[in-house]
């Protein structure tokens, strides 16, 4: 490793020569400072400890991961346009331990970097919060500055396909002369149909119990309150309309009881509410009904409508755990600027890994595009969906690139930090596993392999 360690030390000199270091240091620590003085929030501690640790962290990705694109193609780009590798690679050193030498280089500067950056966001924090009374230093910390695990209600997606499938064969019965195209959009309409018959509260009552079992939690959670949190649709809203309702937690004679006060509640909005404790049974299974008394039906998401939180730890190591998955992004960032700088000059090399990135960021395109199955648009003359001789290439290679690029995208650090979501060892590790080792393995391997394969000695055109 002796090679390799002095390969980032020399990575390092390099970016400390040229100031790099410091800029980066100084813009970092300005976006923790000015960032608070510019964000609008709603007037509450939570809602500005949310927004700034949204915006300063945010930012502080953007800043950091743009600097390591622009760093990781320079140093091996520049090295061999200016001839410098040619001096290195006549020495007893493998061309694998050049690369991995800057490769670590890169990384150990964004640790360092994200660590400085981190610190002063989680000190500023720290004292916006002790200069609030004790009920909202209190609040603060149970729903924002905390480490809170969730539960969810089962998964019904095997029962909407059963149910779907059962529906669709009997319409399929009467209906056997349909086009394709018509079987397509009856199959898609009964399972919305299925779906939506398990999320809609009708008005007066709920339609169906949501038993959420707290699983393991609920060993430790005996005397400690619990959070609910709600999101409803409704069909056609008005812009600034709000609709009243109120929930019943508990089962009569087997747990504790508890109604809510009516609620005026917004619709497509998250909403929070405190709960006593001790309102699940014995095997941790907290039940809830909704009461609608308006004429509208309130549709709660399978997916996030209902949500229970619940304490799990502190923020401290919590916020320890979201930098290191953010400091995985920036390992992938600085593979993908490295393998680049292996086969293109700098400026090309810098302006592929930005388009690479802008395709990362365009992944909601193609996921629409796949799931219509086509790339063509809409066709509103005839109703019907277009279609493209492209879509037997290009909506394979949407698919593939997906779940390549979800494998990054599945772990959100700043938005669990901002919501006071617990960011597990597990996930961590998954993250390291998925993004480090997996992605930026295979992305550093073939980097090394064309690095490798590069005659240094024709690098340069004559001039």
């Amino acid at each position: 490793m002796r090679p390799v360690l002095a390969i980032a030390l020399l990575t390092w000199k390099a970016a400390l020569r040229f100031r790099l270091f410091l800029v980066l240091a100084g813009l970092l620590l300005l976006s923790v400072v000015g960032l608070p003085m510019l964000v609008k929030d709603d007037g509450t501690a939570r809602g500005f400890t949310q927004i700034l640790l949204t915006y300063t962290l945010g930012t502080i990705t953007a800043l950091l991961g743009l600097s390591t694109l622009w760093l990781s193609c320079g140093t091996l780009a520049r090295d061999i346009e200016e001839c410098q590798l040619q001096m290195v690679v006549v020495k007893p050193v493998a061309r694998w331990q050049i690369w991995l030498g800057k490769w670590l280089g890169v990384v150990s500067l964004d640790a360092v970097l994200l660590a400085l950056a981190g610190a002063c966001v989680f000190g500023l924090l720290q004292w916006r919060a002790s200069k609030l009374t004790p009920a909202l230093q209190a609040a603060l910390r149970y729903e924002v500055l905390v480490a809170r695990g969730s539960a969810r209600e089962r998964s019904f997606a095997r029962d909407i396909e059963l149910r779907s499938e059962e529906l669709f064969k009997q319409w399929r019965t009467k209906h056997m002369d349909a086009s394709k195209p018509d079987i397509d959009e009856v199959r898609k309409a009964i399972r919305e149909q299925v779906k939506a018959g398990l999320q809609v509260v009708l008005p007066g009552y709920s339609s169906r119990p949501w038993e959420i079992n707290l699983g393991r939690a609920h060993n430790y959670l005996h005397g400690q309150p619990i959070f609910l949190r709600l999101k409803f649709n409704v069909a056609n809203a008005a812009p600034s309309a709000t609709y009243p309702g109120f929930f019943r937690i508990g089962v009569p004679k087997k747990t504790k009881l508890f109604q809510s006060p009516m609620e005026s509640m917004a619709p497509d909005a998250f909403h929070e509410f405190v709960l006593p404790p001790d309102l699940f049974d014995e095997n941790g299974l907290l039940t809830m009904t909704f009461g609608n008394p308006t004429d509208t039906a309130l549709l709660f998401p399978l997916e996030d409508g209902v949500e229970v939180l619940y304490r799990e730890g502190g923020f401290g190591l919590n916020y320890v755990r979201g930098l290191m998955i953010i400091w995985c992004w920036m390992a992938l960032l600085a593979t993908i600027g490295l393998a680049s700088a292996t086969f293109l000059s700098f400026p090309v090399a810098a302006f592929f890994s930005l388009g690479l990135l802008t395709v990362v960021l365009a992944s909601g395109t193609m996921a629409n595009a796949v799931e219509e199955g086509t790339i063509a648009n809409y066709n509103g003359e005839t109703g019907q969906k277009g279609s493209s001789v492209l879509d037997l290439v290009v909506i394979p290679t949407f698919r593939a690139v997906l779940k390549v690029i979800h494998l990054a995208e599945d772990f959100a650090p700043i938005e669990a930090l901002s919501s006071g979501r617990s960011i597990t060892w597990e996930q961590v590790g998954l993250a390291f596993a998925e993004i480090v080792l997996l992605l930026s393995g295979c992305v550093g391997l073939g980097g090394i392999i064309i690095f490798s394969r590069r005659e240094m000695a024709t690098a340069q055109g004559t001039s």
